[in-house]
């Protein structure tokens, strides 16, 4: 005789598992301890087999009943519906395995081996800020251009166009390589080609004329901050390297009495080992601050503790308070700088300077010069716009400037 739901809501529990059959199989199981459980009991391949149903009254009489007339369709079929709830968690783990996170941060730490800290740092805080919060869940197969496409324009709505730019590429990459590995067939990313609007070029604000450069030097001079911040200001005009490149400077990095700074290639954006020249004065520089932090492993360790480098936003900190605005200069201003009047007032070869600038640059036969390039040449270069700096600094003449660089 079929269940009925007062039936099953009055079934009472005994010392034993009561099975309260509604047929075609489906029973309701009540334990001793008074659980309701439905099941279907049927036979597939001459064994006789159970399968569950879930549990009153979460599943109803009336849900039980689909779902045993879905597993006896099955059946007809020739499928075991148990072996085919199997495969189905199977299939549902795996897709769970290779969601987008699952595969972006394994994408990502397979990466970071080659990339700088700062800048590993920065791509894994766009995905866990910009896409994890809507892809990460999402099989990374099951991504499409649309999802996609939603979810870096959330980014352009905010003013950022050029981070969502970044941030495509970086989906970009992570589904190349589960393509590469077996987790997806293709890359919706390369369906959005042109689909955000452009990114309008800007430049880092730099001083480059030459008196202008002079009252910067000056106001360094009288910066009355940290030690650190102040020879760190100092510095950076007498070597121009990435403003990263500057904070994360170790002593064992230099050689003071050969006068060179030898920073390692994990280091460098191009991954390539560089080889900074250092002016008299640039040693001098360096001299005066050994006795405070020369005993650490940083040149400029943070305020808070030696065991980090000082922060991301300390030189232009302290720009900001020697009265420079955004507009007049930035931290990445002293390689502006350096590489205009190095070039247009100094006339110095071009491969030089950005050789010094750490940029690739090819021989005539199309080979990258090595870190000791030209390095006789290049001594020469530094020392010269040491000198030059000395010059604007104590407000001596200088030569006009061919012509302007925005």
């Amino acid at each position: 005789m079929p269940l009925s739901d007062p039936a099953i809501r009055t079934a009472k529990p005994a010392d034993k598992p009561r099975r309260l059959f509604d047929g075609g199989g489906l029973y309701l199981e009540v334990s001793p301890a008074g659980g309701k459980l439905w099941r279907l009991k049927y036979r597939h391949g001459g064994k006789e087999k159970r399968l569950a149903l879930g549990a009153y009254p979460d599943t109803g009489l009336k849900d039980a009943r689909d779902k045993r007339d879905d597993a006896r369709k099955l059946l007809a079929a020739g499928v075991d519906p148990g072996e085919q709830r199997k495969a189905a968690k199977a299939a549902g783990e795996e897709r769970a395995a290779n969601s987008f996170e699952v595969v972006a941060r394994e994408w990502h730490a397979k990466q970071s081996a080659t990339w700088v800290e700062l800048h590993a740092s920065r791509i894994m805080l766009r995905l866990e800020n910009d896409v994890f919060p809507w892809l990460g869940s999402r099989p990374i197969a099951d991504v499409t251009a649309k999802e996609l496409l939603t979810t870096v324009n959330r980014i352009v709505d905010r003013g950022a166009v050029e981070s969502a730019h970044r941030v495509l590429q970086n989906c970009g990459q992570v589904l190349r390589y589960a393509i590469a590995t077996g987790r997806a067939e293709r890359n919706p990313a390369a369906d959005l080609r042109g689909a955000l609007p452009p990114v309008k070029q800007t430049h880092l604000a730099a001083i480059i004329e030459p008196n202008a450069i002079g009252g910067l030097l000056r106001a360094m001079d009288a910066y009355n901050g940290s030690l650190v911040t102040k020879c760190a200001l100092r510095l950076a005009p007498l070597v121009f390297v990435r403003p990263g490149e500057l904070r994360q400077a170790e002593w064992a990095e230099f050689d003071l009495d050969g006068a060179q700074w030898n920073i390692p290639a994990e280091k460098m954006k191009m991954r390539e080992p560089h080889l900074v020249p250092l002016a008299p004065q640039a040693v001098a520089i360096l001299r005066e601050l050994q006795p405070l932090t020369g005993r650490g492993r940083y040149v400029f360790p943070s305020a808070r503790s030696p065991q980090r480098p000082m922060s991301n936003n300390a030189v232009l900190s302290a720009l900001r308070r020697m009265g420079y605005t955004t507009d007049e200069m930035s931290g990445h201003g002293f390689r502006a700088m350096a590489r205009t009047v190095l070039d247009e007032v100094l006339h110095f070869r071009p491969d030089y300077i950005e050789h010094q600038l750490a940029h690739a640059v090819k021989d005539p036969n199309g080979r990258a010069y090595n870190r000791t390039a030209h390095l006789p040449e290049r001594r020469k270069m530094m020392a010269g716009w040491a000198a030059y700096l000395d010059t604007l600094k104590e407000g001596g003449n200088v030569v006009p400037m061919a012509r302007n660089v925005s």
